[in-house]
């Protein structure tokens, strides 16, 4: 995988790649929109604790799949409000470190009222690698 980064568009408003490249042979995997509920079925009250959940769950799906948050590819976030925006980024710079990604983030309603973020994520890792 490769970060791509021009002066011939806009720069991320955070912490997250403009692009990025996967190479020929590479395994992919597309984790579906993860909420803040535990694998018990036990929504966490607080938003930061959805978030961290929600993170929680995209990373033991990668690891069902032999990758971890560093291959990560895509990322596309959903919050319910203008307040959550800047929750999201800094929980998702705690769950990824250094890593880059290309990131969309959306305002917007969520299937269920109680849900706060939903995070949905594409992962890639060099056959070989």
């Amino acid at each position: 995988m490769r970060v791509l980064s021009t002066d011939a568009a806009p720069p991320p408003f955070s912490a997250y790649a403009q692009g990025v490249e996967i190479g020929a042979g590479a395994r992919q995997i597309t984790v579906a929109g993860q909420v803040g509920m535990t694998p018990e079925g036990v929504l966490v009250v607080d938003a930061r604790g959805q978030h961290r959940q929600a993170w929680a769950n995209v990373a033991a799906i990668l690891a069902a799949g032999g990758m971890t948050v560093s291959d990560i590819t895509e990322i596309i976030g959903i919050v319910t409000g203008s307040e959550g925006v800047a929750l999201f980024r800094e929980e998702r710079e705690r769950a990824l470190g250094p890593h880059l990604a290309a990131a969309t983030l959306i305002v917007a309603g969520l299937a269920h009222p109680d849900w706060q973020v939903e995070i949905m994520v594409r992962a890639a890792r060099a056959v070989d690698g």
